[in-house]
């Protein structure tokens, strides 16, 4: 039964209040119209709990901005365009990474520009500048909820080469307080495909501040390189912005539940406000952390993911970490992300 403005609310109760559903939670699609995202398609999506955010379904059915009660969950960067203005290769995906709650990376690479074999691969691969075919909406009761869909599937495929299909399907309900990412990646070709999956969460102020932490149980934390490395000791913390902040990267070995979740969050103590992560370790074994407190850059990633980030493909091959799919193979995921709304949602969260 949905729980909105303080008290619950069965479907014949509701209808007696509102006009129709649309009027408390929904979902809304919409073509953005100006500059770089011209003619790019999207869903708006409002719980009526006071989470909103925006599925871009021209890129990847990823997830631009993120609200709830007016407070912005996700870090956004002007550089977001179309799929057409993708660049490639070398670090061109940084051209068009506009930060947001979730940007995909992989199908078959994710990680830093390697230009070996007959096309290269550029900065986190092509998944998020993949439109998505066969969009679905629904917005109905079911079992006493009123359940907000957008599904969607996208194909990263080359002649002689790869044909990855994914299927997305991005849920929530009415009076939420988070919402599910699941997706179903499946070689619908004849030979091996690899296949490497990153989930870039982007999140920024007021989720990143001074007075915010990063709450994670851990087994182990790895940094990348040398400017991580002087950074361990205070990678759950964040300063002020800083002129001039190398990045920094770890990748942490998360401790799951009983149930093979793990689970992650960034709280701001001050307003007792945050957000957090839950996913499967079976299929993300490692959570790589984007720290970066530049001036105008000011975000931390939080980004389950299949393997550690090498320098080169070949490294994960010899290091045995590369993924391969056979024909007609089918490999799962499954990302919770959700808000902290209190000081008390943050206190249950660290308790668990």
């Amino acid at each position: 039964m949905p729980q909105v403005f303080d008290r619950s609310h069965d479907r014949e109760a509701l209808r007696r209040l509102v006009g129709c559903e649309a009027q408390v939670a929904g979902v809304r699609r919409v073509e953005l119209a100006d500059g770089r995202v011209r003619g790019l398609r999207a869903a708006e999506v409002y719980t009526g709990s006071g989470l909103r955010f925006t599925v871009l379904l021209d890129r990847g059915l990823d997830l631009l901005d993120a609200e709830h009660h007016g407070r912005p969950l996700a870090w956004i960067h002007p550089a977001l365009g179309g799929p057409e203005l993708h660049e490639r290769n070398g670090l061109g995906w940084l051209r068009t990474f506009g930060g947001g709650l979730l940007t995909t990376c992989g199908l078959t690479h994710y990680g830093p520009p390697d230009p070996a074999g007959p096309e290269g691969h550029g900065l986190h691969g092509r998944a998020s500048h993949l439109p998505a075919e066969n969009v679905r909406i629904r917005q109905e009761w079911r079992d006493g909820e009123f359940v907000l869909e957008v599904e969607g599937e996208t194909r990263q495929s080359r002649l002689f080469g790869e044909n990855l299909r994914l299927q997305r399907r991005i849920s929530t309900r009415m009076g939420a307080n988070s919402l599910l990412v699941e997706d179903l990646v499946t070689n619908e070709g004849f030979r091996l495909s690899p296949v490497s999956v990153l989930y870039h969460c982007n999140f920024g102020f007021p989720v990143v501040s001074p007075d915010s932490e990063l709450i994670l149980s851990a087994r182990a934390v790895e940094p990348r390189d040398e400017p991580a490395r002087a950074g361990i000791d205070e990678h759950r913390r964040f300063d002020p912005p800083q002129p001039g902040f190398a990045e920094q990267v770890f990748y942490h070995d998360p401790q799951p539940d009983a149930e093979g979740m793990a689970s992650a969050a960034i709280a701001n103590r001050l307003l007792g406000f945050g957000a957090y992560l839950r996913w499967r370790t079976d299929e993300l074994p490692v959570l790589a952390q984007w720290k970066m407190t530049g001036e105008g850059e000011y975000v931390c990633g939080l980004e389950p993911c299949m393997h550690p980030m090498r320098a080169t493909r070949q490294q994960l091959v010899d290091e045995g970490l590369m993924r391969q799919l056979a024909p007609g193979e089918s490999i799962a995921f499954r990302l919770e992300i959700g808000v902290l709304a209190t000081a008390a949602a943050v206190s249950a969260f660290e308790r668990r």
